[in-house]
Parts: C-alpha cells; structure tokens; sequence
C-alpha cells in the first residue's frame, strides 16, 4: 500500500480537482480514501476546510468507527457513509460533491426514487461500462443530519443497487467511488457530465 502522506496527496488532489468545477462550492462537500482494510483506517478530509486550498497535512486518518487517529481537527459529519460505501462496494476512494445539477435533480426526481441516466457515450467512463446503451440508475435518499443513525440505511440501499456506481442525498448532493483516487474524479466528472445533460434536457 501506498504510504499515508501519498494517500493524503491523493486525497487533495481529488478535492482540488472537483473544487475547480465548481461542484464543491465554500466549504461543502468530503472526500476520503483507503489506507488500510484490516484494521480499516480512512484518509479523510476536515470538517468545514476549503477544498480548493486543501493541503496533504490536513487530512486526518480514522478507524474503522470513525475516530480520528491521526490529526487534530474533526471528521465531516457524514464520515459514516464513507465507511458504509467502503464496506458495501469495497471502494479505494469516496467523493461527495454540491453541484447545483446533482441538488437540482435529487429534488425534480425524487417521486420516481432515482436519476435515469441512458443514452449517452459518457456511461462508458464509469468502470465496468461498455457501451452508450447502458442503463444507470442513480438512487435518491431523503436527507438527514444524522447520518451515523442513517448509515445502515446507506449500506443497505448499496446492497439492493449493486450496479450503481452513484447516489445522490434530496436536495444535498452526490455520492460516488473508485479503486483509488483517480477512478473517484473520473466518476464525478462523468457523472456532473451526465446530471448535467438531463438537467439541461
């Protein structure tokens, strides 16, 4: 495995690239990546930094029940759907992003419970995803401020969607993973791609 400090490195520079579109506006929006699966350990971003000035020595390192066991500042407070999507997809990385797309149309779609997502050549930039006639489901849940009470909730609804690669937070934002870092940004740039063409249709 990679040492922390280049996980770390990973870590801002996934930050950094999403803040650069915009889709972490102020504050808002975290991103962690494996350091180890036995014990599990998390790189993870701080509560309330900014994400485009974010710096390797700010990322803290957490347990596999998020406390913090490297660094002095506190988790984000949605540090339990980072563990939850880890154990259900076994992710290397995890990115939550605040686009205006993704809080727009967790609102417009969520009667129907998911984004659709069919059609377009970007599908293939999401891992496992060969041709423009896939079908992504994007699921929604209902928003929360308890999210350590709602993490089995998360972990479930993985389980029941094995083939998504997203979900998105009504009236919040969206949630994807990767093997590592770098899978994450291409994910998120694929899919604010994707939200974005049905938001505009």
């Amino acid at each position: 495995m990679p040492s922390f400090e280049e996980i770390a490195t990973g870590v801002c520079q996934l930050a950094r690239g999403c803040h650069s579109h915009g889709w972490v506006p102020a504050t808002s929006g975290n991103f962690s990546a494996v350091v180890s699966r036995e014990p599990r350990r998390l790189a993870i971003t701080p509560s309330g930094a900014d994400k485009g000035a974010l710096e390797p020595k700010q990322i803290l390192e957490i347990d596999g029940d998020g406390r913090v066991v490297r660094g002095t500042d506190r988790p984000s407070a949605e540090t339990a759907i980072h563990l939850a999507i880890v154990r259900a997809r076994a992710a290397g990385a995890v990115a939550h992003t605040h686009s205006l797309n993704a809080v727009l149309l967790s609102d417009a779609f969520a009667a129907e419970g998911a984004v659709t997502l069919e059609g377009f050549e970007m599908l293939k930039a999401l891992d496992g995803v060969t041709s423009h006639e896939h079908t992504e489901r994007v699921p929604i849940l209902e928003n929360t401020q308890d999210w350590e009470k709602a993490a089995p909730d998360v972990e479930r609804m993985l389980r029941a969607n094995p083939k998504a690669h997203a979900f998105l937070i009504r009236g919040h934002g969206m949630y994807t993973w990767g093997r590592d870092a770098r899978e994450a940004l291409r994910h998120v740039e694929a899919l604010e791609y994707l939200l974005e063409a049905v938001g505009r249709s």
